[in-house]
């Protein structure tokens, strides 16, 4: 593929109908100047070799680009809200100057809000009011107090799984670029049992995997990690503050809030149509990322 002199580039991970795609989609509206490009590259784990095909014949370090994909549990968020940077620990080091990362966990936590919700859920029900032929079927909208609830209620059944996700996360960080932090097929694949016990058995198999290899994957060091995930995870301003939409990562929110509400309306749904309703200046980071991607 040719590259135009000139254009700038943003990878992003998944296809071209990613929620990933869909957010930059927003984020790249009224840049002015050079042709904003984005590239869907698939796994986050191939940003490099992905990056050199796309532009070769051209050297990598002579292009304009930025790679943004998911936090995920590769990075603490900040105290602050900011756009994120991996560390120079693994990978190729150029790749790594420029992958930019979500301050929430992922692209769906920026949409997994009450107020969003209730109204996408007003405006399709007045939609079947108005047309009797609308296949709307879910009635009026609970309301943003119980919308509230239902996100929060998911987040909690969740406290356990995640932060043994986050501590198997630390092992990632620390040892490994590809170390699991589920034994699922991935985030928005929920074990069946959430309880801690459950999942503090699935993970020590998982590190079991790898203790051979890595001198410093022990069950031992997997406890004291999940303690101190566990110590942020019960302190009330974390709840109060709804730290678990920043925290807590979203296909994971949304595939248990599904399972609590299985009546309730297709968050997927929701997705496509939040993004034409998302206010870029409402989130910190997504408004500096689109100034770095200004500055190209």
């Amino acid at each position: 593929m040719s590259v135009v002199s000139g254009e700038r580039t943003i990878f992003c991970e998944g296809k071209q109908s990613s929620l990933d795609f869909k957010l930059l989609s927003r984020v790249v509206e009224g840049i002015s100047g050079d042709q904003c490009t984005i590239i869907p590259a698939g796994s986050k784990f191939t940003f490099s070799i992905f990056a050199e095909g796309y532009f070769f014949p051209n050297e990598v370090t002579n292009q304009r680009y930025i790679v943004f994909r998911d936090r995920d549990f590769d990075v603490e968020p900040s105290s602050s809200i900011k756009l994120l940077k991996l560390s120079n620990k693994s990978g190729d080091r150029h790749i790594n100057r420029h992958i930019t990362l979500t301050h929430r966990s992922s692209v769906e936590n920026y949409l997994l809000d009450a107020k969003l919700i209730d109204t996408y859920w007003t405006t399709k029900y007045e939609e079947k009011i108005d047309n009797p032929t609308s296949k709307w079927g879910h009635g009026k909208s609970p309301g943003i107090e119980a919308i509230t609830q239902w996100i929060e209620l998911s987040a909690r059944n969740l406290q356990s799984y995640q932060a043994v996700r986050w501590a198997l996360g630390d092992f990632a960080r620390n040892v490994r670029k590809q170390f699991k932090t589920t034994w699922t097929k991935g985030s928005g694949t929920l074990p069946e049992l959430l309880d801690l016990p459950s999942c503090q058995s699935q993970a020590l198999e998982l590190i079991n995997q790898y203790r051979q290899k890595v001198d410093s994957v022990t069950p031992e060091n997997f406890e004291t990690k999940l303690n101190s995930y566990q110590e942020i995870f019960i302190q009330s301003d974390f709840w109060t503050q709804e730290q678990y939409l920043i925290w807590f990562h979203g296909k994971d929110l949304q595939k248990e809030m599904q399972k609590q509400q299985p009546k309730y309306i297709s968050l997927s749904s929701f997705f496509d149509w939040a993004f034409t309703e998302l206010n870029i200046e409402n989130y910190p980071d997504l408004k500096k990322l689109k100034e770095n991607i200004e500055q190209l």
